[in-house]
């Protein structure tokens, strides 16, 4: 017996109009890709974008991308591999709970931190004082799956990882979903980690947000989903309330003055920030007998951004280090975006 296999699709689309949120985003309404291309069979358009970015070698890498601590000597501290996998069970949670579409959503959180470079928001910095216009890591993500992977991901996905940072309106309420976990993951395993490193301990969060909150990770975590979904129910917009926020981001603050910086967690940035700035200046002078000057800023920011910590160190070890038996250095795929950049 053969299967008419564009029903299965066409099933899946229809269950999302009957069952999901009258403000949740359909995939059959989709605004659709850049390049028009064929439906699948089997799924919708935004799972086909969760199972290109989850294929994709950007993805991948990012097992190897600081989170906050780098290199950490314990497998127990997070990576941005493991935090992105975190915020899309975060964001999964919420959508579900609220009827919205949980394929978009762990489709825009597996991707909104492709674009991350090594040593985390460190790395960040040093290209934002670089490149000309700065850097940020979520314009870049949408650069890595819009031209360095050409993934061709529906626009409401693309928006999604763009709008996950700070300062920015996401255009769907799965988007919105995503930038509230993005927040809530961090900051609760940052806290974990950062007890685990012996940086800090619970007794020295801020009294209140215990109170508010409890000193349990667990329950921490999801009490500030409960704040989301319960504050969410029937209304376009996803938000925590008033009260949980104000606590969130008391305690985000907290982080920020206590660990994120000039705590023992960075030490190693100052050593991070010079791997970042030599490499940089080195591939700008390789390329320029080459490549056209407009464009060798921004092929040496593709390559760098896409680094894992351990492929800068070592290639700055490669370049910088004194070693008995030069070996033949080969940054092949720095001249292979000279020869595929506009």
């Amino acid at each position: 017996m053969t299967i008419d296999t564009e029903t299965i699709r066409y099933k899946i689309e229809q269950r999302e109009i009957d069952n999901l949120n009258e403000y949740a985003t359909k995939a059959r309404f989709s605004k659709g890709r850049k390049k028009v291309e064929g439906e699948c069979d089997l799924r919708t358009c935004f799972q086909r974008d969760r199972d290109r970015i989850l294929h994709s070698k950007a993805f991948r890498r990012l097992k190897h991308k600081t989170q906050v601590f780098l290199s950490p000597f314990d497998d127990h501290f997070r990576t941005r591999l493991t935090h992105t996998l975190e915020v899309s069970q975060i964001a999964r949670t919420i959508a579900r709970a609220l009827d919205f579409n949980e394929d978009l959503t762990e489709a825009i959180a597996l991707g909104h931190d492709l674009g991350h470079t090594p040593f985390g928001h460190c790395g960040e910095g040093v290209l934002d004082e670089l490149v000309k216009g700065g850097f940020h890591h979520n314009i870049q993500s949408v650069r890595v799956v819009e031209v360095l992977e050409n993934l061709n991901l529906c626009q409401e996905t693309i928006d999604g990882i763009l709008t996950h940072t700070w300062g920015y309106t996401p255009k769907t309420p799965e988007a919105q979903i995503v930038q509230l976990a993005d927040k809530v993951a961090y900051i609760n395993h940052d806290i974990e980690d950062s007890i685990r490193a012996g940086i800090i301990s619970e007794e020295d969060l801020p009294k209140d947000c215990i109170k508010y909150f409890t000193s349990i990770q667990s329950k921490r975590l999801n009490k500030m989903i409960s704040e989301i979904v319960n504050n969410s129910i029937n209304s376009s917009k996803v938000a925590m309330s008033e009260e949980g926020w104000y606590y969130t981001t008391k305690l985000r603050q907290w982080m920020f003055d206590n660990v994120y910086i000039d705590s023992p967690a960075k030490l190693e940035e100052k050593k991070a920030r010079k791997v970042i700035r030599e490499l940089f200046f080195l591939y700008c002078d390789m390329l320029k007998p080459m490549c056209e000057e407009i464009k060798i800023e921004r092929i040496v920011t593709d390559y760098i951004s896409g680094m894992t910590d351990r492929y800068a160190v070592e290639k700055f070890k490669e370049n910088f280090i004194p070693i008995g038996l030069q070996r033949n250095n080969k940054d092949d795929y720095l001249f292979k975006l000279a020869k595929i950049i506009e």
